[in-house]
Formats: structure tokens, sequence, C-alpha cells
């Protein structure tokens, strides 16, 4: 918005709205915006005081060179460079225009790189012409140009304006021939009278002169009248100072006194406004075209004035240097206030370290206090599981061996007796009579019988019905036990083929322990009669799934209570995967995964 008001000419609210800008810039620590902020205020006193212009571009481009911003960096040095030029500080001119082209020359070629390298090349270009330099002005003039031909788009002004520096430059080097055909260039376009009119008249001006100086005087003074005119009729008073100027050397020249006086008269008279090198030259002019006392007067006058501008340059440049080491000194001491900063944050930092590894250690040892008591509870855990199995273990070895000698006594004892009998039996089936037959006979049928019922119950016996399903009698032990304390019907459902020997005891003792908790919470809050038990087996872990249909509870809105947390904990250590699916009358359903092996 600021740059707005600039552009719209609006200068109390732009100032106003540039110094807001600014102090948000720097309470937010926003350095890009602080360096633009910076080259929009440089913009402002750009036409108004050039060492402060000098100030605000400087401190700019100190921010985008600290912050990497090359691109901007280097269009602050453009205007530093040119400022100085303006300054008669040639050789700062010099050194800002060779870094500001260092820096572009890292970037691609692109529209806006290209256009400010050419600007770059420009401003050396009149800073070699001014030092008299004109070889080394006419190299960078012609880089300046080329770079602009290959700039897209309608360029036409910026091309001709590098002609017309070339054309000067060629000319104040007395290569007035090469002057003449770029000035003819330049007005061979016939719409610039009209696009561009001061311009115009400036070229005309120049390519009047420049045959005047080659000797070629058709044609004057009408191209210089022609000139002037233009200027007046657009009111452009600081061009038609240098035209002024040529007129009355012409006519000095031609021993026009009157007319020769009227012109640097003119030209004196404007310039004071400017009070810049226009009037001195206007006044030595006059020093020469007077005569006697009034030619001493102009002398006199110029003398005086060329002094004090030359205070002026001076005092101006010193400035220039002034703020570019206030603007480094600055520097260094922010850079040691930042340095102090940073020791003490650093000091800061290792006294929070500190503080917190302190909290840790004595953190530490009170949860390894609290881990060893639960190590031992778990111990505990698992030694009373281990004794519950060894006593299952001793408990399915007697029943074993027990129905092992039931069924030999059977096979041996019973069977082999019934087999003599039966022997016996078909030794006395010779007598003849049909009833002692049929008798003997319905006997035998009947041992036959009682052989195959005690054989299928004999291997029946000596199965082994009990492997791998103690576990499930221990969950059965237990939901027998809770469903009678609890009034509860609880319905087990198991994979025959999860293999329990293969589950670490201490998956078996925490899926005991969660069954137990559950039956109790259900109990305490479910307000039901009905628990689902699932034992499955999923992608290779072991699933535990407890469900019931009770009233259930809003699981966003609930506070956990000790139950839960239990649950929570216990499933964590053996580094399972919980789910609870539960809303208002949905009832409950926990769902745990964990992996077999788990130790």
């Amino acid at each position: 918005m600021a740059d707005l008001f600039l552009e719209e000419k609006q200068f109390d609210l732009f100032l106003k709205m540039n110094k807001y800008n600014l102090q948000l810039a720097k309470r937010l620590g926003d350095s890009t915006s602080m360096g633009h902020i910076y080259s929009y205020r440089g913009n402002y006193f750009y036409n108004r005081a050039s060492d402060s212009a000098f100030f605000y571009y400087h401190r700019a481009e100190k921010i985008f060179h600290k912050i990497n911003d090359g691109y901007n960096r280097a269009v602050m040095l453009l205007n530093i460079a040119i400022i100085q030029k303006n300054e008669k500080d040639f050789i700062g001119s010099e050194v800002s225009s060779f870094e500001g082209i260092k820096i572009l020359d890292s970037f691609p070629a692109q529209y806006k790189i290209i256009r400010k390298k050419a600007f770059l090349y420009n401003n050396l270009g009149l800073v070699y012409d001014q030092l008299d330099q004109f070889e080394d002005a006419i190299e960078y003039h012609n880089k300046s140009l080329s770079l602009k031909k290959k700039l897209e788009g309608n360029n036409k002004s910026t091309i001709n304006n590098s002609l017309n520096n070339l054309a000067l430059a060629y000319k104040n080097s007395g290569n007035y021939n090469i002057a003449l055909s770029y000035y003819q260039d330049i007005l061979s376009d016939s719409n610039l009278r009209h696009d561009r009119p001061g311009f115009y008249a400036l070229v005309l001006d120049n390519y009047a002169h420049t045959r005047y100086l080659n000797n070629i005087e058709d044609e004057l003074p009408e191209l210089y009248l022609r000139a002037l005119n233009i200027c007046d009729s657009i009111g452009d008073s600081y061009n038609s100072i240098v035209i002024n100027q040529h007129l009355a050397q012409y006519f000095y020249d031609k021993n026009k006194i009157d007319s020769a006086k009227f012109y640097a008269y003119t030209a004196r008279d404007i310039s004071t406004q400017y009070h810049n090198d226009d009037l001195l030259k206007s006044l030595l002019l006059l020093a020469r075209i007077e005569t006697d006392s009034m030619a001493v007067k102009h002398y006199d006058t110029y003398i005086h004035l060329n002094d004090s501008l030359q205070k002026i340059e001076r005092a101006i440049r010193n400035k220039f240097t002034r703020i570019s080491y206030e603007t480094n000194d600055l520097e260094l001491k922010n850079e040691k206030i930042t340095r102090e900063r940073l020791l003490f944050m650093f000091l800061s930092l290792v006294l929070l370290v500190s503080s917190f590894l302190i909290f840790i250690i004595v953190s530490q040892r009170s949860k390894n206090k609290s881990l060893q008591f639960k190590q031992k509870q778990q111990q505990a855990n698992e030694d009373i599981y281990n004794l519950m199995l060894s006593q299952q273990d001793k408990i399915d070895e007697a029943r074993t061996l027990e129905k092992r000698r039931i069924s030999e006594e059977l096979h041996d004892g019973i069977l082999g007796r019934l087999f003599g009998t039966r022997l016996s039996l078909d030794s006395l089936n010779a007598s003849k009579t049909d009833d002692a037959i049929k008798t003997r006979s319905n006997y035998i049928d009947e041992l036959k019988e009682i052989e195959l019922e005690i054989r299928k119950v004999s291997h029946d016996l000596n199965i082994d019905f009990v492997a791998n399903s103690s576990y499930i009698d221990i969950v059965k032990e237990l939901l027998e036990k809770q469903s009678s304390a609890y009034n509860l019907i609880c319905n087990l459902k198991y994979e025959d083929k999860i293999n329990w020997d293969d589950v670490s005891n201490k998956i078996k003792i925490h899926y005991y322990r969660i069954i137990q908790e559950s039956l109790q919470n259900t109990w305490k809050h479910a307000e039901t009669s009905q628990v689902y038990i699932d034992f499955y087996t999923k992608h290779g872990e072991i699933c535990l799934e407890i469900f019931d249909d009770g009233k259930g509870f809003d699981f966003s809105k609930s506070k956990r209570g000790i139950g839960l947390k239990n649950i929570t904990s216990r499933v964590n250590d053996i580094e399972g995967f919980l789910l609870i699916k539960t809303d208002v009358n949905e009832g409950t359903k926990l769902i745990i995964q964990t992996p077999i092996y788990n130790n």
C-alpha cells in the first residue's frame, strides 16, 4: 500500500504508512519486508535528498545481503551507483556497479536479470565518459546495448537511450562521424517526436552540436532552434539549458554577440534554478562572451560557485563514506550483541537442559523402582501360572496313566476272560440239540457284542484328549467360577488349531487377567447377563475378543477407569494392539491382537 501512495504522489500518506510498515516488520523480524520498506523510502528521497536516498538504499542493500537475496541486493547497488555518479563519486559508483554485475552474473539469464545488468553497464559507460575514459565508456555502452537488444517485448525507448549515450561517448572522444551515424539512427524513428518529445529534442540538439563540432554547419542554427522550440512547447526547461548554451556558443563563434549574450543569459537564468554544473558552464560562457568588468564578474562568480559546488560534492562523498562506515560499524555492534545474546541463550539452554536431566534422573529412579516392583509382581504372576500349569500337568499325567491302566485292565483282564469263555462256548456247541445250539449261539453273539464294546472303550480311553488344551481348561475353570460369582452366562469360543504351547506364558497370563478384569467390568457396569469370549488367530497373531450386549458408554466423553487402564497397560506390556468399540446402548467389545512369540 505504501508504494502505491508513492506512485500516486500522496507523499504524506506514503511516509505515514512506510513508518508503520517498518515498525511492524521490525516487530515481526521480517527482514525481507524491512529491505523493501527501506528501498521505497530511498525512492521517495531519490529526487529530494541524494544523501538520504543513499542512506536508505544502503540499509536495504545490507539487509538483502544478510538474507542472501542477491537480485534485490543488486538492484540496490544499481540505485547507489547512480546516486554516486550523479554526485561525482565516480570511483564509488564504479565499485558499486561492478559489485552489482558480479552478483547478477551468478543468476540464470532471465528478463529482469538481463535488464538490471544492462542498466549497470550503462551506468559504467556514463562514469567512464565523465572520467574521459572514452574507450571504456564505449565498451560498456555497447555491452548495455547488446543486452537490451536481447530483451523480449518493446524496448525501443531504452535501446534509444543507450544509442544516445554511445553517440555522446563517441562525440566526446572526437569520433564525430560515428556519433552522427548513431544520432541519425535514433532520429530516423518517425514516431519518436510524438512518443518522446523531450528525448527527441535532446537527441536533435546533440546531433546539431556534433555537426557543428565536425564543421558541418548547414541546417544550423535551425536544428538548435527546432530542438529549443520543442522544449519550450512541453515546458522542459532543464533540457533547454544546454540548447541555449550551444546556441550562445554558435552565435559567439559567428560574432553575433547580442544573440550569443541572449542565449547565454537565458541558459544562466534557467540553470540558476538547479544550481549545478549547468550553471557553471553558463557562467563560464558568459565570462567569454562579455568583456571587461562584466566578464570578470561572471568569472569570479564562476570560481566562487565552483569552489562551493566542489565543497558540497566533497561533503556528500564524505557523507556517503561515513554512512557506509557507520552502517558497517552498526553491523559489527549488532553482531556483537547477537553473539552476546547467543551466549546468554546457550547458557540458559545449558541450565535448562541440566535441570531437565536432573528431573529425568530423579524421575527415572522413581520409574525404575516402580518397574522393579512390576517385574517382581510379573514374576510372581508367572510363578503362579507356572505352578498352575505344573499342577495341571500332574493332573493330566495322572489322568493319562489312569486311563492307560484301565485300558490295559480291560484289554488284558476282562477281554481275556471273555475270549476264553467264548472259546468254551464254541467247544460246547457240539451238542446237537436245537435248544442248546440256539442258546449257545445267543450267548456267543452277546459275548461278541461285549467284546466289541470293550474294545471301543479301551481304544477311546487310550486317546490323549487333553493334549494342548490345558490353558483352555484353566480359562474354562475361570469362567465357571466368575459365572457363578457374577451370575453371568459366559460363552467361550476358540479355534482348535491354536497351539497354546507356542504361546508365551506372559501373553497367557495377561490374557487370563484381561478376561478376569473384563468380566468384573461387565458385572459392575454393563447391566447384562451375556458375555462372549473368542480366541482366534489372524495374520499369524493370536487374538482375544470379549463382547457384552450391555448398555455400553460414550467412549469420547468417558474417563477411563482403573479397569480399562489396567487392560491397556497389559496390552502394551505384551506389545499388543487394543481396540475398544462401544456406544450408548450398543454394548462393549474389546479386540486384542498380539504376536504369539512375545517374551
